[in-house]
């Protein structure tokens, strides 16, 4: 593995869940990495990923610098680009100096939700990864957050009764327009495993169907939540009316009534939530729900991912 963008960036999904929770039952039992850098670098707000990313490099006896990108100068981003107005430093310059300070970079920047093309070619990301000298993790991109999906994958591993589960991956109601990162990433990563995925959401939220491929896509959320072993709630703005919010409807909130639809369902989100609007309280604070658990695995998921770039494993 030479970078941790996605799911098709990791050779064996299965070994990298089985090695993340190796390293949860003993975080410190493997400092090969001791005294190396990971500069974690922040375009965007951040609680869960700025902790456990940090965290999970100390784990490895690392040194963790986060630095707050959107403060500093901004960064020209076209290639042979004449920088004669508001950018101060070319991105090609910024990754090639960040490699002679760290051995691994983590980034997060988020999408404008404003130009789909632009958002999808997901350019800071790919940027680095061109021009950096050491190994990037994707710490949440415009369009996929695979830290999230790979805490999501360990959850389901912990938690599972059954070989083959029923996944549903459900859109929920939000004030604001939210990216499809979570949501793809999760498809992406969940489709590579022995599940049935169904995903449902009013019509009109459809998703980039590059991620939905293999999944049945059901347009009445009772009937999707019948049997379901898992319940992913996530709410994304539109893909078609890139950014747009289409519907506020109310009756899609995970309640305790949908929930008994279920086999026993457990309740996931990848967290913050707006209670009452997205999940009632009943269902986020009940014994079903792995909010919590999902949140801790965040640690690991990253531990596991950088222990594997830099040892060039997985």
């Amino acid at each position: 593995m030479e970078n941790f963008y996605s799911a098709n960036s990791v050779n064996n999904i299965e070994a990298l869940v089985d090695k993340a929770l190796r390293l949860k039952g003993d975080p410190f039992g493997d400092q090969n990495h001791k005294g190396k850098t990971a500069l974690l670098l922040f375009f965007n707000p951040s609680l869960r990923t700025r902790i456990s990313t940090q965290k999970a490099a100390q784990n490895l006896g690392m040194h963790a610098i986060t630095m707050n990108a959107d403060q500093g100068w901004k960064w020209e981003m076209e290639d042979g680009a004449v920088m004669k107005f508001n950018t101060s430093e070319h991105i090609k310059d910024a990754a090639r100096v960040i490699s002679r300070y760290a051995d691994v970079v983590g980034i997060r920047a988020f999408p404008g939700l404003e130009d789909r093309d632009k958002d999808y070619r997901d350019e800071v990301m790919h940027a680095f990864m061109e021009y950096a000298e050491v190994p990037l993790v994707n710490l949440e991109s415009s369009i996929l957050h695979p830290c999230q999906s790979l805490a999501d994958l360990i959850t389901i591993k912990e938690t599972q009764t059954k070989k083959k589960n029923k996944v549903v991956l459900s859109w929920a109601p939000h004030p604001k327009a939210l990216p499809q990162a979570v949501s793809n990433s999760f498809l992406q990563w969940i489709t590579k495993t022995d599940n049935e995925v169904v995903i449902t959401h009013p019509k009109g939220y459809e998703l980039n169907e590059e991620f939905t491929k293999g999944c049945t896509i059901e347009y009445d959320q009772k009937k999707a939540f019948e049997g379901a072993d898992y319940i992913y709630t996530k709410n994304w703005s539109s893909y078609k009316d890139y950014g747009k919010i289409l519907s506020t409807d109310e009756s899609w909130m995970i309640s305790q009534d949908k929930m008994k639809l279920t086999d026993n369902g457990k309740f996931m989100h990848c967290l913050p939530v707006r209670r009452n609007v997205v999940v009632a309280d009943e269902v986020i604070d009940s014994a079903n729900s792995l909010v919590f658990q999902q949140a801790e695995n965040r640690v690991y998921a990253a531990q596991a991912a950088i222990h594997s770039l830099l040892s060039k494993t997985i």
